[in-house]
């Protein structure tokens, strides 16, 4: 067994060991408000429930490792002390991963990942609809456990209210874990799906995707193509040139000679399709041919 205490190790070499071996670990899709009202959402797997009497999560947005600065969740809350705490299923997982990307301040993550704001009842910051269960919270306290990179912060959530999907719920009013189809982070680029296990999601772009906010109208309201596609095509930072549309095109024109004359909605299933197997260039191409 190789073993080490902790002063000999890199922050980041040491963060790598935690993540990987304490998980999988929930996650908390965090919407805050700054003071002037602008949203902003991002996904935390420093995460748990320590109460139920009274309710309370707790959630740590840690210090970046690399420069020591804080991330606007935790700058929003310090300032307005609230918080909507909303749960990932499998469904939204890609967006969720894509709301992560270090936008600049004042950017709305809702917009990029294309997920809905949806009005609280007792706090400001939105919920995100899609999310199958969503806590509108006030935070008791916020606990700096450091002041270097990697250090995190504690902030101490009382729920004040919870909204549950009816369609999670069984006949007794008891969540399905089956139907919530829940997923966890784990080390590196790994998740895990509570009902089949895990699974490799790639980090985004340290160079920004173009975000939901990007898309042609035909594609960012598409009635085919899913959340976790969106998420996935908003992971780019430019979109296919036309020569590169083009020569794709005269590619693929004998498996599908119709192609240019398609209409939007037999696009989007060809590109749902290219997408199921990771090829986000072709869905593009597909998409603006």
């Amino acid at each position: 067994m190789t073993s080490f205490e902790p002063k000999d190790l890199s922050v980041g070499k040491l963060h790598g060991y935690l993540l990987s071996a304490v998980a999988p670990r929930p996650i908390a899709f965090a919407s805050t408000m700054d003071n002037n009202g602008n949203p902003n959402l991002s996904p935390f797997s420093f995460f748990n429930v320590f109460s139920a009497n009274p309710p309370i999560l707790i959630f740590s947005p840690a210090r970046r490792v690399r420069n020591n600065t804080t991330k606007h969740t935790l700058e929003n809350i310090l300032a307005t002390k609230e918080v909507v705490i909303n749960v990932v299923n499998f469904d939204m997982v890609h967006q969720a991963s894509l709301s992560s990307t270090e936008y600049p301040e004042g950017v709305n993550e809702f917009d990029k990942a294309g997920l809905t704001m949806l009005k609280s009842d007792l706090v400001s910051p939105f919920r995100v609809a899609e999310s199958p269960i969503q806590f509108e919270c006030k935070v008791n306290e916020v606990v700096a456990l450091g002041d270097q990179g990697g250090a995190g912060n504690l902030v101490i959530c009382e729920v004040v209210k919870l909204h549950i999907e009816d369609d999670i719920l069984d006949a007794e009013g008891i969540i399905d874990q089956e139907k919530l189809d829940l997923v966890a982070r784990a080390g590196g680029n790994y998740y895990s799906r509570a009902r089949s296990g895990f699974f490799e999601l790639p980090k985004p772009l340290s160079t920004l995707g173009i975000g939901v906010d990007s898309f042609p109208e035909d594609v960012k309201n598409s009635m085919i193509l899913t959340g976790n596609d969106l998420g996935m095509l908003a992971n780019v930072d430019t979109l296919p040139t036309p020569e590169e549309v083009s020569k794709f095109v005269e590619t693929v024109s004998q498996r599908y000679p119709d192609i240019t004359t398609a209409s939007h909605r037999e696009k989007h299933k060809l590109a749902h399709n290219y997408l199921s197997f990771g090829d986000i260039q072709s869905a593009w191409k597909i998409l603006l041919s």
